[in-house]
């Protein structure tokens, strides 16, 4: 927010610098990101410093007392200008002028901000911020050295559309350093802070850091007109979401230009006059942060048919639109609070104005409103409506329905000010759900254990009351409540959090000792799922794989990609309600496509990729609102095993067997055994090299190779992608809490080849399982090496070959050991899958 020095101190006294002031405000929280000096001289800081001085003696308040033709141009004009010394001809072409010319001396002289020969300005001509120093030229046949300046050259704002006209108090010859130079403080407000989000905000966070007063604004409304009962009524039909309303009535206004000073303000502070009776509304809601909103109540009574309006705040109806002020026709969402009446809507509660009933050149009579509304509901529109403005900014953020009031009062006086109009007696004020401002308690010593200082209760007392806290001290304990601008004070343990906030920042941040904690240390509980999850990270990247993380929002073609079929329509998805985009509109149900996503954008800058995922998909359950968040881990791999070398060897490419090679390392790294796959079919993977990974029988995941129309999609159309996917859930119960662990032997294994001729249809897995589980302990390490198909083990059959490793911990085996668990090892294969002992 944008804060200019002179409106801040209609409201606080200020003797520090300018460059302390930013220090202070910074330290509380309102860090100034940039001190911009408008005229005055312009001194350094610790923050970013911009700007242009006005020098006293070249830059000066002057008169226009007549515009003259320029005798070669029609679109320049000359002007007599009187500089408070002596009167000068200056040439200039301001369009805000052109229509003086030739009428004479000026009744009223015009005030203007006069450059004289010789000062730096700005390039009004010039895009951005370009300085230019003022030098004799002529100009269609004319000499011009000065000028009449408009608000970008002197550094306002960038609006070039005509010279300034100031003010008739402004007397020719002021240097014009010293009648309106400024500086603008530019406040980031961070969301803890949103609260101050307007001048009498930042004011109360300067008074109260610098321990001064605050002035606060007038809120007396002089009443001129008859009384407002009966010209408007007013219906809350949703209290919930509009807890406040208030309407104030004025009349015979005269819709004009406002004055300079209103003007500069609202640029200075980045916002663009209109007109005296908009301007007031942005002016108001700048000062004090309550918005405000202007209809023309002529409008209003014509849609009542010549009756007294009735406004309503209420839902929308199905299907119902309205027109705002930006030109856009919207279709209006069910939760949607509309200010309306009898004949429709009129604006959208809290964000914008509809165009029908805004106020224009011919209104006479406005109908001002000030109202409260819920923070999230407003929130949830302008995300809906992808409609923002700086009123929805403040009541998105939070906005005291106590200032509603504060808000109108203060915009009639104003606006009867500047439009001399008549402000009708009293105000229509409905406040169904005033807010209940919490009581927090806090001790001395609560403040030693969250702050680290020693603080009285009567020094925090006395800090919290130039915020205006109301405070009361009972014996030991400090009673506080927060004053009614404010929303941001919770109850209970947030609400001590709350009150210890505002006593860190006034206290000081940078006074605040480092101290050591002196609490007691809780109790260290293990979380086995977070500490699973951490070393499979770890393992995985031990094997060379990189961890990425995708976004948990997709949409059903995008998961589609990653099925052979191209078929989602099965699933039912859990949507939401607002999507950030049109490939963003569901939750996952399968990460491996995420992965792929990965894999296919990295492929564009690299051959050899291999990746891996952990995290939720989200599976609906059927008559729950919410879904099953269910843990996956994603591999995916794709181009050479190893990285090209020097000796510049052609390396293999990765197969089905280097995916299950890494399943195995991290199921091994895990300590979950018994470990088993077995044939399946899935529609992203390639039939026949696709399997399931089982522990004791129960499926924990799937592998394979990717199938070729998913692996094209996903740019490999010529070497094959091979993933898994595996549920956490499962893997995590397989997880032993306790694990054997094997010494180093000591005693030589004894060494040994077996091959058994089998069914063809018998899977090696099968052999292997039963071959370790019959040798055990004794067999400590079993592996297939080699596969026969042919005439000598008959047809239908197939010879496979092991190598078995036997090894005891406290002996070295004899023949007749090994022999005894061989003749057990071939017995039970002869008897559960009749194989064959191959003896040729």
């Amino acid at each position: 927010m944008k804060v200019p020095l002179s409106w801040l101190r209609d409201f606080v006294d200020i003797e520090v610098s300018i460059e302390e002031l930013a220090r202070k405000l910074t330290l509380a929280g309102l860090e100034v990101e940039e001190i911009r000096y408008v005229g005055l001289p312009i001194a350094h800081a610790e923050t970013k410093v911009t700007g242009l001085a006005w020098d006293p003696e070249k830059i000066v308040v002057g008169e226009i007392l007549e515009v003259m033709p320029h005798p070669n141009a029609d679109r320049l004009v000359l002007t007599r200008l009187n500089d408070g010394k002596q009167e000068h001809t200056v040439l200039t072409g301001a369009p805000n002028l052109l229509g003086l010319k030739d009428s004479g001396p000026l009744e009223t002289p015009i005030k203007v901000a006069y450059a004289k020969e010789g000062s730096q300005i700005y390039d009004g001509k010039q895009a951005g911020w370009e300085l230019m120093t003022l030098k004799p030229v002529k100009i269609r046949g004319v000499d011009s050295s000065s000028m009449a300046c408009s608000e970008k050259e002197l550094g306002i704002s960038d609006d070039h559309s005509g010279i300034i006209v100031l003010d008739d108090d402004a007397q020719p010859g002021t240097p014009l350093t010293d009648y309106m130079g400024d500086v603008v403080l530019d406040i980031d407000m961070l969301p803890n802070i949103a609260r101050n989000a307007n001048i009498l905000g930042v004011a109360r966070e300067t008074a109260a850091q610098l321990g001064v007063p605050l002035k606060e604004p007038p809120y007396d409304v002089s009443w001129e007109g008859p009384s407002v009962d009966g010209q408007v009524s007013l219906d809350i039909q949703e209290p919930e979401l509009n807890p406040r309303f208030v309407l104030g009535l004025i009349e015979d206004v005269n819709i004009s230009p406002s004055p300079f000073w209103v003007q500069r303000r609202l640029h200075l502070a980045g916002m663009r006059p209109i007109n005296n009776v908009v301007d007031t509304t942005n002016y108001v809601m700048l000062e004090i942060g309550q918005p405000l909103h202007a209809f023309d109540y002529d409008v209003l009574v014509e849609r009542a048919r010549g009756g007294s309006p009735t406004i309503i705040t209420r839902l929308p109806e199905p299907g119902e639109t309205i027109a705002t002020l930006d030109g856009v026709e919207r279709q209006l969402d069910d939760f949607t609070i509309l200010v309306a009446d009898t004949a429709g809507a009129l604006s959208i509660g809290g964000v914008m104005g509809g165009g029908e009933s805004e106020v224009g050149d011919s209104t006479k009579r406005v109908l001002l409103e000030g109202a409260g509304w819920d923070f999230i509901n407003i929130r949830k529109t302008v995300a809906a409506q992808k409609l923002s403005s700086e009123a929805a900014y403040r009541f998105e953020r939070g906005v005291h329905p106590a200032m509603a009031e504060r808000g109108v009062r203060r915009g009639l006086e104003m606006m009867g000010e500047l439009t001399g109009g008549s402000v009708n007696e009293g105000l229509i004020d409905k406040y169904p759900r005033p807010p209940v401002a919490p009581t927090v308690e806090i001790t001395q010593s609560d403040i030693q254990r969250w702050l680290g200082i020693e603080l009285e209760l009567t020094e925090a007392a006395a800090m919290l009351e130039r915020l205006e806290f109301s405070t009361e001290i009972d014996r030991s304990r400090l009673r506080v409540s927060p004053p009614d601008h404010r929303l941001d004070i919770g109850a209970g343990v947030v609400g001590k959090a709350d009150v210890m906030e505002e006593l860190a920042r006034l206290y000081g941040y940078d006074r605040i000792p480092e101290t050591q904690i002196a609490d007691r240390i809780p109790p260290q509980y293990s979380n086995p799922r977070l500490e699973a999850g951490s070393q499979l990270r770890d393992l995985l990247a031990s094997m060379g794989l990189q961890e990425v993380v995708t976004y948990r929002l997709t949409s059903p073609a995008r998961e589609a990609k990653a099925l052979a079929s191209q078929g989602t329509e099965d699933r039912d998805y859990i949507r939401l309600a607002n999507p950030i985009g049109e490939d963003r509109i569901v939750l996952r149900q399968d990460l491996l496509a995420s992965v792929l996503e990965v894999v296919a954008r990295n492929l564009r800058i690299r051959e050899r990729v291999a990746v891996f995922e952990i995290g939720p998909v989200f599976l609906p359950i059927k008559g729950e609102q919410l879904p099953e968040e269910s843990d996956r881990l994603a591999i995916a791999m794709r181009g050479p095993l190893n990285p090209l070398t020097w000796q510049g060897r052609e390396p293999s490419k990765m197969d089905f067997y280097d995916m299950t090679g890494v399943v195995d390392g991290v199921l091994a790294g895990l300590h979950v055994g018994n470990i088993q796959y077995e044939p399946a079919a899935h529609a992203t993977f390639h039939p026949g090299q696709c399997a399931r990974i089982l522990v004791d029988g129960r499926t924990l995941g799937i592998t394979g190779v990717v199938h070729p129309l998913v692996a094209e999609r996903f740019e490999s159309p010529d070497t094959a992608i091979v993933a898994a996917e595996m549920d956490l859930g499962a893997l995590f119960e397989w997880i032993p809490e306790r694990y054997p662990v094997r010494p180093v032997p000591a005693f030589p294994p004894v060494l040994e080849d077996l091959a058994f001729v089998v069914d063809q249809k018998t899977p090696s897995e099968r052999l292997r399982i039963l071959i370790h589980e019959t040798g055990e302990p004794l067999v400590v390490g079993v592996s297939v090496f080699d596969l026969y198909q042919g005439e000598q083990v008959g047809q239908g059959k197939k010879s496979l070959a092991f190598s078995i490793v036997y090894q005891a911990d406290d002996r070295t085996l004899t023949d007749e050991e090994v022999a005894t668990v061989r003749g057990k090892i071939v017995n039970r294969l002869e008897k559960e899958l009749g194989a064959k002992l191959r003896d040729f």
